[in-house]
């Protein structure tokens, strides 16, 4: 038997692949109490221990978006569909596309959404800490949005 394979047997055992099929998790709303407009959370994947990935698909109705939040080990936003907005605390709105690769460094104030006219759908990608993926904070008011 291999060396590395005999280790992680005495370690607690081989982990089985799971796979994850299409349609197999509900959809949910964003709350209303993170979230300004009409959001679709559909969750991917949450790695089992001791990984502390996490993984949702996010779809944004034209106008809709988060919260000003933090993720406290950082943040990866992948966009599939529509156009969107992001900004970062201090920093410009930063128009985003599908194929755009968001990153949002641990701690960082942000909030992302979907273009006033134009819905958005991102992968978001963040980790656990002590149990915990995001810090919310106060909402995103319009005249902020539309600057």
């Amino acid at each position: 038997m291999d060396r590395e394979v005999l280790k992680t047997i005495q370690r607690g055992g081989i982990q089985n692949m799971d796979i994850k099929r299409s349609g197999s998790q509900p959809s949910g709303k964003g709350p209303a109490e993170y979230f300004t407009g009409a959001v679709r959370i559909d969750p991917l994947f949450e790695a089992p221990e001791p990984a502390r990935v996490v993984g949702a698909s996010v779809t944004f109705e034209p106008g809709a978006r988060t919260a000003w939040h933090t993720h406290p080990l950082g943040q990866t936003l992948i966009v599939t569909e529509g156009c969107g907005r992001v900004q970062r605390l201090g920093g410009p709105i930063e128009d985003i596309r599908p194929g755009d690769v968001i990153w949002f460094a641990p701690g960082e104030k942000h909030w992302h959404g979907a273009a006033p006219n134009t819905a958005m759908t991102h992968i978001a990608i963040q980790e656990k800490l002590d149990g915990k993926t995001v810090d919310w904070m106060e909402k995103v008011s319009d005249e902020q949005y539309q600057a």
